[in-house]
């Protein structure tokens, strides 16, 4: 046995040894939250004197979960996406609800991951001799093209999956080996990230976010030709599989918020499980169409087919207005008057700043102020979820 699959044993029981320990102490683990220091970071940085001292009144208060937080794929801005360090990290900072983004392996299994061909960056399969299954081996750079790879959780079985270890979602383009391509020099997280994160399957994540007395928000990815193809043959349907594992693992539809980026999805949730299909959640990207444009009628027009809860991303919700001073955008104007309920993300992306806030690190909290007071949001998505935590205790949201 070689040094990197040796590592990569040892790796795997220490994942079991962790898991053991988590639901040992799962009876007094879910009380215990901390938001960790960088809330009040940004506190110092807002400009807002009124809600710099309403945030700074509460240091030192006891802080508990609260479904105002939600794990963005866990707590990605500090560690693997999917993974059950990030899952457990996004419960000990407070979030309530917790995210697995739900792609199918090549056995019609579903595992959490943010793509079903993101494995070639979010995990170390191209230094391990499943590299050979992706559908898209690596090609180093050359003067004219990027290093790239294409690896699916298509490709490989839930159990050749279940070997990999998920790590940050970082790569070098201009890589010339798989070694220089998976290098973290530009890794944007704020913590130590793991070399060897465990991966999660949907079912293995239910076992967890549960035993950690939190909440669940699968999503339900878009899939490749080939992986609907292999969904139509088979019979079955995803969006029904994605239930059935909450149903058998026992866990109240009051306690999942499905959801998917495909109206579809959500209309056929509502209706063939209504109990499940209460708290779904339709994600709205429209905002990427160059000609989209939000109407009172639209929102009317959503509210008619049967969606109740909407999500789109935060630049969707907030404006500014020419003195700088955030404003609500349309959008969020005509989906409150016909009560909609709105979900947002991403806040604190570690794939870069909003907007909104760029470059003004404090200007963030009055954002998340504007979202929660104005907006009138339900639940934010947040990469860093004791940033939420913090606010929403401390605003008794």
């Amino acid at each position: 046995m070689d040094i990197e699959r040796l590592s990569h044993y040892f790796a795997r029981i220490e994942y079991f040894c962790l898991h053991i320990m988590l639901v040992a102490s799962q009876a007094s683990f879910s009380s215990v939250v901390e938001p960790g220091n960088r809330p009040l970071e940004l506190i110092e940085s807002i400009q807002n004197t009124a809600l710099k001292q309403r945030l700074n009144d509460c240091r030192g208060m006891s802080f508990s979960p609260t479904d105002f937080s939600i794990g963005h794929r866990g707590a990605p801005l500090g560690y693997p996406e999917h993974s059950l360090e990030g899952y457990v990290a996004a419960a000990e900072m407070g979030a309530g609800l917790i995210e697995c983004d739900a792609v199918p392996t090549k056995d019609g299994e579903l595992v959490c991951r943010h793509s079903e061909c993101d494995l070639a960056t979010t995990t170390n399969i191209l230094q391990t001799p499943l590299a050979r299954k992706c559908s898209q081996p690596f090609t180093r750079a050359t003067n004219t093209i990027n290093a790239t790879a294409k690896c699916c959780t298509s490709d490989l079985t839930l159990k050749e999956f279940a070997t990999l270890c998920a790590r940050a979602d970082v790569s070098d383009p201009s890589a010339k080996s798989v070694n220089q391509f998976l290098r973290r020099a530009e890794s944007p997280v704020i913590e130590n990230p793991l070399t060897c994160g465990k991966v999660m399957s949907h079912r293995e994540s239910i076992e967890l976010v549960s035993s950690l007395d939190r909440k669940h928000v699968p999503e339900l990815k878009g899939f490749g030709k080939l992986t609907r193809l292999r969904e139509l043959s088979g019979g079955f349907e995803y969006r029904d599989k994605i239930v059935q594992n909450y149903q058998n693992a026992g866990v109240s539809p009051s306690d999942v918020f499905l959801q998917s980026f495909d109206m579809e999805d959500v209309l056929y949730w509502k209706s063939a499980y209504p109990k499940f299909g209460k708290n779904a959640v339709w994600l709205d990207g429209r905002n990427k169409n160059p000609f989209f444009k939000p109407t009172l009628e639209d929102m009317q027009r959503l509210k008619g087919k049967g969606i109740d809860i909407i999500a789109p991303p935060i630049p969707v919700l907030v404006r500014t207005v020419e003195n700088g001073e955030l404003a609500l955008s349309a959008y969020a104007r005509f989906a409150k008057s016909v009560g909609l309920r709105i979900m947002t993300w991403t806040f604190e992306s570690y794939r870069g700043n909003n907007a909104l806030y760029s470059e003004k690190p404090g200007r963030m909290l009055e954002v998340l102020d504007f979202l929660s007071e104005e907006v009138g949001v339900i639940g934010i998505f947040s990469d860093w979820p004791g940033t939420v935590t913090y606010y929403a205790n401390c605003m008794a949201r």
